[in-house]
């Protein structure tokens, strides 16, 4: 793997760099006191192509390799990972979704409105009675003629109210994940409802929604891939959407160290910068450390996927290194900001309470390192 960025690339995450200085930065703690992000935002990330990345350009994508992709959601991390967040689920697990296993016709309706910022999707498949366990899964949908109609509710689901479509998993057939099937569901659909979760610790601006399904029909034509596969498709799409989640992960330490260090040169005690004194240097350089050995992390998952080859391994590793170290992040920044990092006027407070869940959703920790332990062994701990 080739460490040195291209041209492209560097201009790509200084344009990111850029619009996060300027329009997310300066606005996050705002947002996070009214719990929403300003939704002019969508259509601003469209604008620029950070929803079209990855995509082809013939459905309104910016094409664009997966490092740069990982580039530009560490930017977002960096500024606001509510907003990061908004791009991992629609871009990240609906729209590369829809662009791996739908058909034309899907693509041709969906894409270029999801790249555009005109629309933006979630991905419902955590439940109230099912997050680690997907396959148990009890939301329902059966046969009515040439429809499908689909009862059940999902919890938790990123982009919920703001969403225009649904990349819903609902089970069609036996137990298991044999039985799942998903399907692209208009969220203006009858029967759907939609309820704003609030007072959450973290990720306030996020628009995070339970999402009841009170007989929802759709056509057959919302099947996305083949009935009886719609398991196998969230997990491809998770394992990719954790790469998403690590690099924002990676942008949210940075933002600790920057901000850690800024305040260790200016506060005083002792009549002199805390910066000069050991044990606060000892903070800064365990998240430095941090910081860089999570980018590899994720980087080399981008490369494996650039490349064609294995990476849901590697892609464990990233997110279980990279959540982790967030949150570790966060917590030294609080130490060396002290008393001043408990209160808003500073960021570090929302960076920990931010970080937090990154270490929940997308598999917590502990599924992850289950994951990994398989990979070693061939032994699965899930039976």
């Amino acid at each position: 793997m080739n460490l040195e960025l291209s041209e492209e690339q560097i201009a790509v995450r200084q344009l990111a760099a850029e619009f996060v200085n300027n329009e997310i930065a300066p606005h996050a703690a705002g947002w996070d006191r009214v719990e929403s992000v300003d939704r002019r935002i969508v259509g601003q990330l469209g604008e620029l192509g950070f929803l079209g990345l990855t995509i082809p350009e013939e459905y309104g994508g910016s094409e664009g390799d997966h490092l740069t992709y990982a580039l530009v959601l560490e930017e977002l991390g960096r500024g606001d990972s509510a907003v990061r967040g908004i791009v991992s689920v629609s871009l990240g697990l609906v729209a590369k979704s829809i662009n791996s296993y739908g058909g034309e016709e899907q693509k041709r309706r969906w894409l270029p409105a999801l790249t555009g910022g005109s629309a933006l999707g979630c991905f419902a498949l955590t439940e109230p009675g099912s997050g680690s366990d997907a396959a148990a899964l009890t939301t329902k949908a059966e046969r009515a003629g040439e429809d499908w109609v689909i009862s059940g509710s999902k919890m938790f689901i990123t982009n919920g109210t703001w969403a225009d479509v649904a990349l819903v998993f609902a089970r069609t057939g036996e137990p298991g994940h044999r039985g799942i099937t998903a399907f692209l569901v208009p969220t203006d659909s009858s029967g759907l409802e939609r309820r704003e979760l609030h007072g959450k610790l973290g990720l306030r601006g996020q628009a995070t929604a339970e999402l009841v399904f009170d007989a929802v029909r759709v056509p057959a034509s919302a099947v996305l891939g083949q009935e009886g596969k719609g398991f196998s498709i969230a997990m491809a799409a998770l394992a990719k959407g954790r790469m998403s989640v690590a690099a924002g992960c990676v942008g949210l330490a940075r933002a600790c160290l920057e901000a850690a260090v800024a305040y260790a040169r200016e506060r005083e005690q002792f009549g002199k910068p805390i910066a000069s004194h050991q044990l606060v240097q000892d903070l800064l350089a365990g998240i430095a450390v941090d910081v860089d050995a999570a980018r590899l992390l994720v980087w080399r998952v981008a490369d494996h996927i650039d490349r064609g080859l294995p990476f849901a391994t590697e892609s464990s590793m990233a997110k279980l290194y990279a959540s982790e170290a967030a949150v570790r992040a966060a917590n030294d920044a609080m130490q060396v900001f002290g008393g001043y990092g408990y209160i808003d006027e500073y960021p570090v407070g929302k960076y920990l309470r931010d970080a937090r869940v990154m270490t929940l959703y997308e598999g917590t920790s502990q599924v992850h390192k289950l994951l990994i332990g398989r990979a070693l062994t061939g032994v699965s701990a899930f039976t």
